[in-house]
């Protein structure tokens, strides 16, 4: 009886983990590198018709080299609001509007700017680790309060505490890996 408490609390650790670790992920694709991506403003609340929608849901974007991105509008009346959203995001671009899309050049990263960024996606990689953190500390409190009403040994407790880290330490150690390659990405020139 008491393992399948034991499996529980960890697949419930595990699976909030592992949303910590794709979130932070997500987090580092809005961070811009010398390189267009769509990933940097697809998630940009847009204001239109009277509400807030993502840029996703409006628009369609391709890349046509490394250096530009271009937004086509599914309906060319939210133009002026996607360019507004884009510049009211602080990317350090500048939209060119010709009337059917958006054009989105990006220029390259100055030192400055690239160790700012590397700074961001630290913090954002902390914020990720500490949800995992938040995901163990919630376990460890389920787990403790079944050995308190003696669904669980003291033994059976520390091996799942033993297990609980081990899947720490795994989902950890991706978010220092997408890290690691976030900042190799950043200060390439």
């Amino acid at each position: 009886m008491s393992s399948e408490y034991i499996d529980a609390a960890l697949e419930d650790a595990t699976e909030r983990m592992a949303k910590a670790v794709a979130h932070t992920r997500s987090e580092f694709a809005g961070v811009r590198t010398g390189r267009a991506t769509p990933a940097l403003v697809e998630k940009l609340p847009v204001e239109y018709y009277g509400g807030s929608s993502p840029l996703q849901q409006l628009a369609s974007f391709s890349v046509p080299d490394a250096r530009m991105l271009v937004i086509t509008p599914f309906d060319k009346g939210s133009i002026a609001a996607i360019e507004r959203a884009v510049q009211d995001a602080n990317l350090g671009l500048n939209p060119s509007n010709d009337g059917v899309a958006i054009r989105l050049a990006f220029p390259p990263l100055t030192e400055e700017r690239r160790k700012e960024f590397v700074r961001l996606v630290k913090n954002r990689a902390e914020d990720g680790r500490n949800a995992v953190r938040g995901a163990r500390r919630d376990a460890r409190k389920d787990l403790e309060a079944l050995e308190k009403d003696g669904e669980l040994s003291s033994d059976d407790l520390r091996r799942a505490e033993a297990d609980l880290d081990k899947l720490t330490k795994a989902h950890e150690a991706e978010i220092d890996s997408a890290l690691e390659t976030k900042t190799a990405e950043l200060l390439e020139g």
